[in-house]
């Protein structure tokens, strides 16, 4: 079972092939009934923990009824809590950290095969895949505990990855969504500079790949020649999923976010030249220590003026073991802070549904994902799986994972209906 963002996605397709090669029977987040049990946790934010929380006393009550034999759990609510959850949770055979791969195989009595080290289980339908280019994180922004159970930023080299997206590339992969703590840095540990343009090109080799899709940029001190390169290659998504987290300076600053409203306008408005077209996803932060009602209404105001492709909000949960728990008083009631959250996502709908209507009568391409209803149901290169829209595609035979050139007839809010030119 696997909770949390994609990389703990990777993580898990990991550990999955390994065990499949030690001849285990593998289910993925299955109702099926296991006689050993991984939970791969999330310990971002209060939610994720308790979710996280509740799935593990779900199949501690399995175990208790005999139904499950061994009990694991692994991942970043594991690794930030492990002491405490041994205290707790006894019933769980262990916990392990973030990283302790080895140490499960142990744990199971495998061999670990290094012929399959860039070698995964997929999880996702065969055509596209996350590709996990860095682990942990340099920066130090007061709301976020992750480099406190990730580490350093440290970055998988060039030709790991291309062996990795060539294996990939062999199960059918034709889509690979880069993906790290923080995708700008990638190189600067290994290349003492910033190599993902590098990355991009090698990768853009590779036989079988069509699309690339970045994911979680950070804004301060973004590299502009990565622009270029997106620009410029028809391989790369005109997409970039880049979290601002907020405009207000004080705000930036209390965050510890390294950027300035003035900055942050100059950076969208660079990308915006650059990339023609470009489709941006980012993230607010709202309800942190310190932002007024001015602070707030002032992102209002920056997210009509923008109008982001999309957009996710997050109400703040002060956590322990970050630099704003430690300093900074958690101000702002909780139902001020979802107040403002729901807020800022009916400005944001009202967004969606106008920039969706732009695209009625252009023809984009599609690359298909499922089969639903009496629905083919795909997306453009201008969205991510999952997080954004979707392009529904009427009484048609069409093969999943194949692209196709789709006229857009309608829209609602957030997804597309179009016919098959």
């Amino acid at each position: 079972m696997t909770l949390g963002c994609s990389k703990n996605l990777v993580d898990s397709e990991r550990l999955m092939r390994q065990l499949e090669a030690a001849g285990y029977d593998v289910l993925f987040d299955s109702n099926e009934q296991a006689q050993i049990v991984v939970i791969n946790t999330c310990g971002f934010i209060l939610d994720a923990k308790e979710e996280s929380v509740n799935l593990i006393m779900d199949y501690v009550d399995e175990k208790n009824r005999g139904t499950v034999e061994k009990l694991y759990v692994m991942g970043c609510l594991s690794a930030r809590y492990r002491d405490d959850l041994t205290a707790e949770i006894p019933e769980v055979d262990r916990f392990f950290g973030k990283f302790d791969f080895d140490d499960i195989i142990d744990e199971l009595g495998i061999q670990k095969r290094k012929d399959l080290l860039f070698d995964r289980k997929l999880t996702t339908p065969n055509h596209f895949a996350y590709l996990k280019i860095a682990e942990g994180c340099d920066r130090t922004c007061a709301f976020c505990a992750i480099p406190q159970f990730t580490g350093k930023h440290k970055s998988v080299p060039i030709p790991n990855l291309v062996e990795e997206a060539r294996i990939l590339a062999q199960k059918g992969v034709k889509e690979l969504l880069l993906i790290s703590q923080e995708l700008t840095y990638y190189g600067i540990d290994l290349y003492k500079t910033r190599k993902l343009p590098e990355l991009i090109q090698e990768l853009s080799k590779v036989d079988g790949i069509e699309w690339i899709r970045l994911h979680y940029a950070y804004p301060a001190g973004f590299p502009l020649e990565l622009l270029d390169e997106i620009n410029r290659n028809p391989k790369v998504c005109k997409y970039l999923d880049i979290p601002l987290q907020h405009i207000s300076t004080p705000v930036l600053e209390n965050m510890r976010r390294n950027i300035t409203e003035e900055e942050t306008r100059a950076l969208v408005k660079e990308i915006r030249k650059r990339v023609p077209g470009i489709a941006l996803r980012t993230t607010f932060l709202v309800g942190h220590p310190g932002e007024t009602e001015d602070d707030f209404n002032k992102l209002i105001d920056f997210i009509k003026e923008v109008e982001f492709d999309r957009l996710g909000v997050f109400p703040y949960s002060h956590e322990d073991d970050t630099i704003g728990y430690k300093n900074l008083t958690d101000n702002i009631p909780v139902e001020i802070k979802e107040q403002r959250a729901e807020q800022l996502m009916d400005v944001q709908q009202l967004i969606s549904e106008k920039i969706a209507a732009r695209k009625v009568g252009t023809v984009q391409k599609v690359l298909i994902d499922r089969s639903e209803g009496e629905y083919f149901v795909g997306r453009t290169q201008f969205d991510s799986p999952e997080v954004d829209g979707e392009v529904l595609i009427n009484n048609e035979s069409l093969e999943i994972g194949n692209f196709y050139n789709v006229e857009i007839t309608d829209s609602d809010v957030f997804d597309l209906f179009g016919i098959v030119k």
